[in-house]
């Protein structure tokens, strides 16, 4: 990637900060109006408050709502006019994480109990479901006549992120799953919520067309960017950067991204772990650390990193395409590469 002096003077952890701190005070009100128990359970799962009251540290790094309210900017809009997608996108992203959690069983998310494990199944789904309902709420209330446009948009993505939620619970079942279907299934699960973040700024702003397909572009990209690391940080990230255990994909026998390729292109390093996906029973450390290994020698680590590194680049030729102000543009790209550049 060429060096461009816009880019290099964004600090895109400034960038989240900044974005985080705009649209905090507007998701709160929101949350406000869901009734106790599930202002309560949303409020811990936001990270803010913790489980005895006190005050929490925050929750995530916002960064679906930084790219709402950069996509207003981009269409030569105030980024406030953004705040409204920023705010429903943002309560679409935890509605999903609230079922996720359910789904994949997981007791644990940045290392504190996940809502479900706290106060159960029914509590989960019920507050990612005023959580969705809200988000709607949010954004057909602002009288902006882009807003049903908007809105539209928005359940769009929420039918395709159920499309890709769904076909990822069915993959548990199967073990013929291909490369192609993992990588839609993930367009779906990942990709869509991050495209229309990069767009409905633009939408509630009145931007063209064209821009807003540019920027739909650039956020699909990135979506897929993001999912390919994080599958690469599901097998060798750092716990404490993850918040989940060591070589935690492996150990769900998940098939992720990279496995997936291994084992179709891996040779005889995948037809080893083609064998061990099939056996069911828990794994020891040095079993699953084997395992990571066969991945690794199939292929599958460096093909996800080569192609988040190509999905990032096309990104950013979505965005070279399209007209739109040096900022804006410098701070999308800033933040893709934030999101693709984390260790692994």
């Amino acid at each position: 990637m060429s060096a461009d002096p816009h880019i290099d003077s964004v600090d895109a952890r400034a960038v989240l900060d900044r974005c985080r701190d705009a649209v905090t005070p507007a998701l709160r009100e929101a949350v406000a109006r869901l009734d106790h128990a599930s202002r309560e359970q949303a409020g811990y799962h936001l990270g803010w408050t913790e489980l005895d009251g006190r005050p929490g540290t925050g929750g995530g790094k916002a960064v679906r709502p930084a790219l709402a309210l950069i996509s207003a900017a981009a269409a030569d809009a105030p980024s406030s006019v953004g705040l409204p997608g920023a705010v429903a996108v943002e309560l679409v992203h935890n509605f999903s994480l609230l079922h996720d959690d359910l789904m994949d069983g997981d007791t644990e998310r940045r290392h504190r109990r996940t809502v479900w494990a706290q106060w159960g199944a029914a509590a989960a789904i019920l507050t990612g479901d005023a959580l969705l309902a809200l988000a709607h709420e949010v954004l057909l209330e602002t009288g902006s006549p882009d807003a049903a446009r908007a809105a539209r948009l928005l359940a769009a993505t929420v039918r395709e992120l159920v499309r890709g939620q769904a076909e990822d619970v069915a993959f548990e079942q199967r073990d013929d799953v291909t490369v192609s279907e993992c990588l839609a299934m993930a367009a779906g699960k990942t990709g869509s919520l991050l495209a229309t973040s990069a767009a409905i700024g633009s939408v509630l702003a009145g931007g063209s067309t064209e821009l807003t397909a540019a920027l739909q572009s650039y956020g699909a990209e990135v979506g897929m960017a993001f999912q390919l690391v994080d599958d690469l940080l599901g097998i060798w990230g750092d716990p404490a950067v993850t918040g989940k255990p060591v070589l935690s994909d492996l150990r769900s026998r998940k098939m992720s991204l990279p496995v997936t390729y291994a084992v179709h292109h891996g040779g005889d390093a995948g037809r080893q772990l083609a064998r061990w996906l099939a056996t069911p029973g828990p794994a020891t450390e040095p079993e699953l650390r084997r395992i990571a290994g066969l991945v690794e020698d199939g292929g599958g680590r460096d093909w996800a990193a080569a192609e988040a590194r190509r999905r990032m680049t096309l990104a950013e030729k979505a965005l070279a395409g399209a007209e739109l102000p040096d900022r804006p543009r410098a701070e999308l790209v800033a933040l893709g590469r934030y999101l693709v550049d984390r260790e692994f």
